[in-house]
């Protein structure tokens, strides 16, 4: 995730909206009851650190597959791990306004 993305999902004044959601009674009283144990207000917050908290794995493991792809593919085909460095570091410094 890039920096810019993950300061914006830190902000505590993002736009929220309502969903719902079915879900077994069972699973709404654990979370209510382990929540607090785990510094949240409520059940609610605690959901959304879950979902948050799958949704970034997620986004990590598929934004950088292609690129983890690309690179072993790369290296199959017999070009250097200096050249790979050069270019990652390349793409880096051209996503954070450097040249």
């Amino acid at each position: 995730m890039k920096m810019a993305d993950l300061k914006q999902r830190l902000r505590s004044d993002r736009p929220m909206t309502t969903v719902t959601l079915r879900m077994p009674e069972d699973v709404i009283e654990d979370l209510k009851r382990i929540a607090p144990l785990l510094g949240y207000s409520g059940y609610q917050p605690l959901l959304r650190a879950y979902i948050g908290q799958g949704l970034r794995a997620d986004l990590e493991r598929l934004e950088d597959a292609p690129i983890a792809r690309l690179l072993e593919n790369l290296k199959a085909q017999g070009v250097s791990e200096e050249t790979l460095a050069r270019a990652m570091a390349g793409l880096s410094s051209s996503s954070t306004g450097g040249s």
